[in-house]
């Protein structure tokens, strides 16, 4: 039997405040553990929390630029687990009454676009953290509690996903948002955004739901899709082997590459949601909603219709600079030097973000910078260097970080433009080429491509491209 994926997402992200949720601890990553606390976000008895209005100006931007309905009346809800890096034993959340509902954010899907549905967007804290240390005889399990109360939001898609792609497509374009507002770092692998998915089984054609597992664990696109292809092969073996697919949370093992169950997954009543009664219900009025708007910045729709309009690029170049905010802020650094929008898109898409996915590393930790990238291309246009000699060029400047005049100069890249000695290279290869020199003049023009490449071969690719072109017409056409 054929099986259709049904993926939903929920994604965590902090939000980018000096303070906490409920008190005004730091929120900054990296310090000595158990050093932000105090006795509000330690759940020490006695103790009140007061809401930081900041948490909830970010979680409105979020809302409204991914077209959520934002709710007049909202209310936090103690949500009640026990886990050791959880002090209070319950995390204030929000549950029937949550901040925003009912948005959508469009991806671009097998080169189509689609909507992903917004189910929710709500604030609560975040829990603390366990450092596991299994060396020496004994295990120990540290709690770090730093984290606990830093603000989140938790956005809730609707089950809309249907391949490991479309998640990771979904989640780039979440982050990137995220990022243009900012209100989100983004970081995956600090855990400033963290995604868990929720994915089941049904026969192609069905309108039910299967049963579902959640995955966690996974701290990047790559590993989202493939957490999620691993479990989509694990759920139809299991289906196709006339067996059920048990309801659990399951951890994702990227150095095995596989899913391990956790525990059972929990359902809502498992959580003994109630009102939190040390908070009043948060009241969000018209004015609160349309200054929000107002502070909106420009976002990646926007931007990517303003690139098209302003750039005269594609669509699809748009889609793929905009995606993330310093990728696009790169790109415009670089028109602004070297005026010309789609050389740029070709070198930033092809050669930049070729060489940024190999190492893994975010348009920010680029050794190029826009002035070099502009630079190398004005040295093509001034005829110093050949477009196939910049590549060596681009290659070295992303390894070393130097200027493109000084590896030029160190490498012995100047481009071939003495006549003479292009005449000469071109002669050589017509004179060891006769049959093709008898062929182009019986008029297969197609061959003169071929003399071209057998020039460059000749000059290891340094010779002026358009003096060749020159020279090779002049003596195949006497």
């Amino acid at each position: 039997m054929e099986f259709e994926a049904i993926i939903g997402l929920e994604v965590h992200a902090q939000l980018l405040t000096k303070s906490k949720i409920f008190c005004s601890c730091s929120t900054a990553f990296g310090a000595e553990p158990n050093s932000h606390t105090c006795p509000v976000c330690l759940g020490m008895p006695g103790v009140l929390p007061v809401l930081n209005k900041k948490v909830v100006d970010l979680a409105l931007k979020v809302a409204l630029a991914i077209h959520c309905k934002i709710a007049r009346y909202s209310r936090f809800a103690r949500k009640n687990y026990f886990y050791p890096d959880l002090p209070k034993g319950y995390q204030i959340s929000q549950y029937e009454l949550a901040l925003a509902e009912h948005g959508y954010i469009e991806i671009i899907a097998g080169g189509k676009p689609k909507i992903i549905g917004i189910t929710r967007v709500h604030m609560e804290e975040d829990a603390g953290k366990l450092l596991h240390d299994e060396g020496g005889d004994v295990s120990y399990s540290y709690v770090d509690l730093n984290r606990t109360g830093v603000p989140l939001i938790e956005i809730v898609s609707e089950p809309d996903v249907r391949t490991p792609e479309e998640a990771s497509e979904y989640l780039k374009n979440l982050r990137g948002i995220l990022q243009y507002l900012d209100v989100c770092d983004g970081n995956m692998e600090e855990g400033s955004f963290r995604c868990d998915a929720n994915v089941s089984l049904r026969p192609m054609g069905q309108d039910g739901f299967g049963t579902k597992t959640e995955l966690k664990n996974m701290n990047s696109f790559k590993n989202v899709q493939k957490a999620l292809e691993y479990e989509i092969k694990r759920q139809t073996n299991i289906l196709d082997g006339g067996d059920k697919v048990i309801q659990e949370t399951r951890l994702w093992d990227a150095a095995k590459g596989v899913t391990l169950s956790m525990r059972g997954k929990e359902d809502a009543h498992d959580y003994r949601y109630f009102p939190d009664p040390d908070l009043v219900p948060l009241a969000v009025d018209d004015k609160w909603i349309e200054e929000t708007k107002k502070s909106l910045p420009e976002l990646p729709d926007e931007k990517r219709g303003r690139f098209v309009k302003e750039y005269q690029i594609p669509e699809y170049d748009a889609q793929v600079i905009t995606t993330s905010k310093s990728l696009a802020n790169y790109y415009e650094e670089c028109v602004r030097l070297y005026p010309n929008p789609k050389v740029i898109s070709n070198w930033v898409m092809v050669e930049l973000l070729r060489r940024l996915k190999t190492d893994d590393r975010e348009i920010e930790e680029c050794p190029v910078s826009p002035k070099l990238l502009a630079r190398m291309l004005e040295m093509i246009d001034e005829g110093t260097i050949s477009g196939k000699i910049a590549k060596t060029v681009f290659e070295d400047m992303y390894l070393t970080g130097e200027a493109p005049e000084k590896i030029v100069e160190k490498k012995g890249l100047l481009q071939v433009t003495d006549q003479e000695e292009l005449v000469e290279a071109v002669e050589k290869v017509l004179a060891e080429n006769p049959k093709e020199v008898e062929n182009y003049k019986k008029g297969k023009a197609k061959l003169f491509g071929f003399f071209v490449g057998q020039v460059m071969k000749e000059t290891k690719g340094k010779a002026n491209p358009n003096l060749v072109n020159e020279i090779l017409r002049k003596m195949l056409d006497s």
